[in-house]
C-alpha cells in the first residue's frame, strides 16, 4: 500500500493557498498556479525590503541637500562639517529636522560650518 501522508501534503496545500489569497483566476484557486505565484511574490516582498531603505536614504539626501543649499552649503560639505564635529544624528533626523524645524536645522549648518572651519585651520598648521 502507497502512503501518501495526506494530512501534512494537505496542510501545506492549503497554507500556500492561504497566502495567495487575493490573486486573481487560477492564481488563487489551483495549487500548481498559486504557489508560482506566492514564490514570485515572496522574492519581490524580499528584494523590495531592501531597495525601500535605499530610497529613503536617497528621499533624505535629496531633502537636506535642498535645505542645505538654501543655507549656502552643499549636501557633502554639510555632512563632512558634522562629521568633524562628531554630530551623531542620522539621515532620517536631519531630513526631518530640515522639513519640519528651520531653526534647529540652522544651528546644525552653523556647527557644520564651525567644524570645517576649525578643520582647515588645523589643516593649513
Amino acid at each position: 500500500m502507497r502512503v501518501t501522508n495526506a494530512p501534512a501534503s494537505r496542510k501545506r496545500r492549503k497554507r500556500m493557498l492561504k497566502l495567495a489569497k487575493g490573486f486573481r483566476l487560477k492564481r488563487s484557486k489551483l495549487y500548481r498556479y498559486a504557489s508560482d505565484a506566492v514564490d514570485h511574490g515572496l522574492k519581490y516582498a524580499y528584494r523590495d525590503r531592501r531597495a525601500k531603505k535605499r530610497s529613503f536614504r536617497a528621499l533624505w539626501q535629496i531633502r537636506i541637500n535642498a535645505a542645505a543649499r538654501a543655507a549656502g552649503m552643499t549636501y557633502s560639505r554639510f555632512v563632512e562639517g558634522l562629521k568633524a564635529a562628531q554630530v551623531a544624528i542620522d539621515r532620517k533626523v536631519i531630513a526631518d529636522l530640515a522639513a519640519t524645524d528651520a531653526a534647529a536645522f540652522a544651528e546644525l549648518v552653523r556647527v557644520a560650518q564651525g567644524a570645517l572651519a576649525t578643520k582647515q585651520t588645523a589643516v593649513k598648521a
